[in-house]
């Protein structure tokens, strides 16, 4: 199975990746790693993590405050946010 992001979801993502970079040399990278990391499980366990709204489930990353918000298609993982947990919960609905 493969995956892919909403344009919108990919912006997020460099841009959380930027921020974190800025905080701290590194931690860009340390961040990006944890959300490949979370891409993958959900690659292996696709129905594994709950669902939010209709078919999009989250999956939660360990050491960063960020939940991947995904739906399953029919040969891929379809990404729609990289959301900021602490951030507005329904801000990436007009995604899907």
């Amino acid at each position: 199975m493969t995956f892919s992001f909403h344009p919108e979801a990919d912006a997020e993502f460099f841009k959380a990746i930027n921020h974190y970079e800025e905080c701290e040399g590194g931690l860009g990278y340390d961040f990006s790693i944890e959300v490949y990391s979370a891409i993958q499980n959900i690659l292996e366990y696709p129905e594994a993590w709950p669902i939010l709204d209709d078919e999009i489930r989250r999956c939660q990353t360990n050491r960063f405050p960020y939940g991947i918000l995904y739906s399953i298609e029919k040969n891929e993982i379809f990404i729609l946010a990289v959301m900021h947990l602490n951030r507005k919960p329904d801000y990436w609905k007009h995604r899907y």
